[in-house]
């Protein structure tokens, strides 16, 4: 209706607003009494609505999503608002007992990235079912839809969420659970923001995995332009709040409770959020080959994507980062090619030459760095520390016969190359980065 709201200098909304006509009258006070006369009696609805909605809460509303169609292969409204509050809760309980955690790289507790603090109220409503975040969380998810029933939605669909969010607050409902009930939907677009509080993230999360997984589960997959239940959106929505937020949770735990099963399934919706998460990062400005190198091992925890392209870049400028990428990529094409699988252990018993010698060495003097490094979380000291194996690993295959004729010797070289490999494609797939 062309309509825009006007705000003071401190944010709050006035009784004035704009309305846009494409037309120059010679008296302008008739469109503007003409607006004012639609206006009114659609605030007058609006607030009709909102004293009708306020007599029943929220909680009470709940069954009412049992009658609601979701997708017929996948049942109501209700039935979803159950499985959300499933992941929901799991995901609290994760973040709980990661938060609870000391964290190795600080020795503390471990930290959730930007997600802003969700300490409960002193005093919590006897409505709330709980104040821990799992407990929160699953009272968000399964009110979360609950306005979906309310007059003021039904009139106007748009506030779905938002009107949730003020009806908790009636309800006497925690602020975290209110906020968490409108915050669910975002991000709903690019550059949007995320929820504003713990509670909110794990709910807005579960809303989006459960989506992800019953259309994939039913083999709604998007085709071509065509995404009619915009799971792209879900998924770089899933994407952003992980690496943003740093959340400290796995892809495959997500998996686990959103109830996907199905390998196929799995296999299908990982490759969908990679590639998701391919084109986000190229976006960003990172390198095709950056995002190749890192994506191919498939992290599992994506809030340590971003740090992990941070130490390839840093790698990729070292003197030794080319001929060393070339070896990781040689060294691998050897592994492909042995019989049977290549176990990473050496018998230094049986390692003759000087070079394969320098090179276990070299080995067993690195790799507990870089394993530390890793292990601290510090991807950059871990791929730097492989700078001093360029020496020796370039001195192995000028002087080393792989492929030796007898079988010990050669299942030992193969296996400290196992260990080479191994050591080297902790943090990416530096094979990736070879010309």
């Amino acid at each position: 209706q062309k309509y825009f709201p006007l705000l003071d200098a401190t944010g709050k909304l006035t009784h004035k607003f704009l309305v846009v006509s494409n037309i120059t009258p010679d008296d302008a006070s008739a469109v503007i009494d003409g607006n004012e006369r639609v206006v009114r009696p659609r605030l007058a609805d609006a607030k009709f609505f909102f004293d009708q909605d306020r007599k029943k809460s929220l909680a009470d509303r709940v069954p009412g999503l049992a009658k609601v169609v979701y997708h017929n292969k996948l049942g109501t409204q209700g039935e979803r608002a159950q499985r959300v509050a499933a992941i929901a809760s799991a995901m609290g309980r994760q973040l709980d007992d990661a938060l609870s955690a000391p964290s190795p790289a600080s020795g503390g507790r471990s930290g959730w990235g930007q997600v802003a603090d969700c300490t409960p109220p002193p005093q919590p409503s006897p409505a709330s079912r709980g104040g821990g975040l799992a407990q929160q969380a699953d009272q968000a998810a399964l009110l979360a839809k609950a306005d979906l029933l309310t007059d003021m939605v039904g009139e106007f669909p748009e506030l779905q969420g938002i009107m949730g969010r003020y009806y908790a607050l009636h309800d006497g409902l925690p602020a975290a659970i209110a906020d968490a009930i409108e915050d669910h939907y975002k991000p709903q677009f690019a550059g949007d923001t995320l929820p504003r509080n713990p509670v909110g993230v794990c709910v807005a999360l579960a809303d989006k995995l459960e989506t992800l997984a019953g259309m994939f589960g039913i083999g709604q997959l998007p085709t071509g332009d065509k995404d009619p239940f915009a799971l792209r959106r879900h998924a770089l929505g899933v994407i952003r709040m992980l690496i943003e937020q740093d959340l400290p949770l796995d892809l495959d735990l997500l998996f686990k409770a959103a109830k996907v099963s199905d390998e196929k399934v799995a296999a299908q919706l990982a490759d969908f959020i990679y590639e998701r998460l391919a084109g986000s990062l190229r976006e960003q400005g990172y390198s095709a080959l950056e995002v190749d190198a890192v994506l191919a091992l498939r992290p599992q925890r994506l809030g340590d994507v971003p740090k992990r392209l941070a130490a390839v870049r840093a790698f990729a400028a070292l003197p030794e980062a080319a001929s060393l990428a070339a070896a990781n990529k040689r060294v691998g094409n050897i592994l492909k090619k042995a019989e049977g699988a290549v176990a990473a252990q050496v018998n230094a018993a049986l390692l003759k030459e000087p070079a394969e010698i320098a090179l276990n060495a070299a080995l067993a003097a690195v790799k507990p760095k870089a394993d530390a490094a890793f292990d601290q979380g510090d991807y950059t000291a871990a791929l730097q520390s492989l700078a001093a194996l360029k020496a020796p690993v370039d001195k192995f295959f000028d002087d080393v016969m792989v492929n030796a004729e007898d079988a010990q010797l050669r299942n030992n070289r193969l296996g400290l190359l196992a260990v080479l490999h191994q050591a080297m494609n902790r943090v990416a797939d530096l094979s990736r980065l070879s010309a």
